[in-house]
């Protein structure tokens, strides 16, 4: 299997990626500086992650001691919901790039379908969720901005040079047809929550009929949310039977067993850790391959789980019922 995934428009995306969410900012750079050295090329960030200054800071000085090249590097980032209207793309756009020291991302999302009412940088900077959260009730308040005029916007930033290539996070499969009905520039690229509880089979086969490639977030399942209380220790399916065995067999950690099904169906994997040591494992994952029988085995785990849900956790931690899937 090549390390990389070739992309709608001929460039090559590294298959596996660190992911930055919930990566303490002191901890940041000095993460970002080892992931380099120790051979990761893909970035996943995110403005709402609240720590794209010390991404930059951790790709700055992995430039400085000639680990890479600025070109060797793929970095991503996302489009947060408070800035959906076409006003705030850009400045939203240039926000990122000044934090991560960068001139141009090489690829950017729509983080999520969910347009928020706008929050001024000097306001509040990574905005989240909450329009006033002093409030006595404080909640989300909704900006009817329509998902095509937010695309539009994001197709200037590829014609104006700050960003390589688009394409979207947390789309439903009804979203990406009403996409490809008016898309100028193509998104390359969807970015869902997928594991072996929720496996997502038909909304990956869609994204192949329409040539997206597919990065799977919190690709480990639960392991992201147990201590957010959004998933249970039954949740994990690193000690289910079928990744024990497949462990065993092959002499590797659970958690590579289950990044390597990951990319055998076809996805980039972008998993989170910081610890050092978990660097390296979650990057040694091409020098085996699950056989049919364990692929459909672990594949066989999946319960429709999805623990990313705003149709769960805005009405919990936000006061807001607000889904985007059925």
């Amino acid at each position: 299997m090549e390390s990389s995934i070739e992309l709608a428009d001929g460039a090559s995306m590294p298959r596996v990626g660190l992911g930055l969410w919930k990566i303490a900012r002191d901890r940041t750079a000095g993460l970002v500086l080892d992931a380099i050295e120790a051979g990761y090329r893909h970035l996943d960030s995110a403005a709402d992650y609240g720590n794209e200054a010390e991404t930059g800071e951790g790709i700055r000085q992995a430039l400085a001691a000639g680990h890479c090249r600025r070109e060797d590097l793929w970095v991503t980032s996302k489009l947060w919901n408070t800035y959906h209207h076409p006003d705030h793309v850009r400045p939203a756009c240039e926000r990122t790039l000044s934090d991560l020291g960068l001139d141009y991302l090489d690829l950017y999302l729509v983080h999520f379908p969910i347009s928020l009412r706008y929050v001024d940088f000097a306001e509040r900077y990574p905005p989240e969720w909450f329009f006033d959260p002093v409030a006595r009730q404080p909640v989300m308040e909704i900006a009817p901005v329509p998902l095509s005029d937010t695309w539009g916007a994001m197709e200037e930033l590829v014609e104006q040079g700050l960003v390589k290539r688009i394409g979207v996070c947390n789309y439903t499969s009804g979203l990406l047809h009403d996409l490809f009905a008016y898309e100028r520039i193509r998104p390359v690229v969807l970015q869902i929550e997928s594991h072996p509880r929720l496996t997502q089979e038909a909304l990956l086969r869609l994204a192949r009929q329409y040539g997206l490639a597919v990065t799977a977030f919190s690709p480990l399942g639960a392991a992201s949310y147990v201590e957010l209380e959004m998933a249970g220790d039954s949740d994990s399916v690193l000690t289910e039977p079928a990744v024990a065995e497949a462990a065993a067999r092959l002499n590797r950690s659970p958690a590579q067993i289950v990044l390597r099904w990951g990319l055998q169906r076809g996805t980039a994997v972008i998993p989170k850790t910081s610890r050092k040591e978990r660097l390296r494992e979650n990057l040694a994952l091409f020098d085996f391959s699950l056989n049919e029988m364990e692929m459909a085995g672990i594949s066989a785990l999946n319960r429709n789980r999805r623990f990313n849900d705003p149709g769960i956790f805005c009405e919990a931690a936000f006061n807001t019922f607000y889904p985007i899937y059925d």
